[in-house]
């Protein structure tokens, strides 16, 4: 339970710092984790990302200040990180269907998320096949781009759609998801790639990333893509993670390998490498 205390410790972090720049990697170290890895599990936990958490609390802050107070647009917009009033009412808008002008009238509805309190509940009946090896420093070559973590279960499928009708000589064997450091796990680089064999020639528009050797614990995702590598991956984070021990999560990088596509899309088997250290 110390690594749900911790994510919880994160959430109230979120709390009581809703009126500050949002600052990801503080909130991440709550968890013991880095951001790269901290956004990726806050989705698969909460079912929302981190920016429209904090965006949906304040809003409902902001709603409520609004109803229940005489304080101007402008400062509450700027209380909640907005610089302008037609920033704040264009945000406002879209979460709650009104303007902050019309939420100070008698009987109009507002939205409202209430603080999230993590929980895990034991329900079995999930199988996760996963085993855990050691595996030598290699490296691909491929097709990298930057995605946002707020829209990466969108936009990587596309980025795969793509790369199949321009497959640039590659067989697209790894998703190599890596952490963008300069952007505090807001951003990171995916690469669509394979084994890269010493010596040979890198063509235009390809990349080299070597990834660091340890272990892994391998992850086996059976049916079709991507809806089974992302089903997967939700369990690994709100089932797998929760109850590890002897392990911690390692590095800023995962991997996604691929097996050649069946003629039954039921067929298609994949896997998720995550890299552990002991502790």
């Amino acid at each position: 339970m110390d690594w749900i205390e911790g994510f919880q410790a994160s959430i109230d972090y979120m709390e009581q710092h809703l009126t500050e720049e949002a600052d990801v990697e503080a909130i991440a170290a709550k968890a013991a984790l880095s951001p790269f890895y901290y956004q990726r599990i806050f989705g698969a936990l909460c079912g929302m990302t981190v920016g429209e958490y904090i965006r949906s609390r304040r809003m409902t802050l902001a709603a409520q200040e609004l109803a229940g107070s005489e304080a101007k647009v402008i400062d509450i917009a700027m209380k909640y990180g907005y610089d302008s009033p037609d920033s704040f009412t264009k945000a406002f808008c879209r979460f709650h269907g009104i303007t902050p002008s019309e939420a100070r009238e008698s009987g109009k509805v507002l939205r409202s998320l209430a603080p999230l309190h993590i929980k895990v509940t034991l329900e079995g009946g999930n199988m996760l096949d996963y085993r855990i090896v050691e595996k030598a420093p290699f490296t691909v070559i491929g097709l990298k781009r930057q995605f946002n973590s707020e829209t990466s279960y969108q936009e990587i499928p596309k980025f795969w759609g793509e790369w199949a009708n321009d497959m640039k000589g590659l067989e697209g064997t790894f998703g190599l998801c890596v952490d963008n450091n300069d952007t505090h796990g807001k951003v990171f680089d995916y690469w669509i790639a394979d084994l890269y064999q010493p010596m040979e020639d890198i063509p235009d528009g390809l990349e080299t990333y070597q990834v660091p050797g340890g272990l892994w614990a391998v992850f086996t995702c059976k049916g079709p893509l991507p809806q089974a590598l992302q089903s997967v991956n939700t369990q690994v984070w709100t089932e797998w993670l929760p109850s590890l021990k002897g392990y911690m999560l390692a590095g800023s990088y995962n991997l996604e390998v691929y097996t050649p596509l069946k003629e039954d899309p039921n067929d298609n088997v994949a896997y998720i490498w995550v890299p552990l250290k002991k502790v």
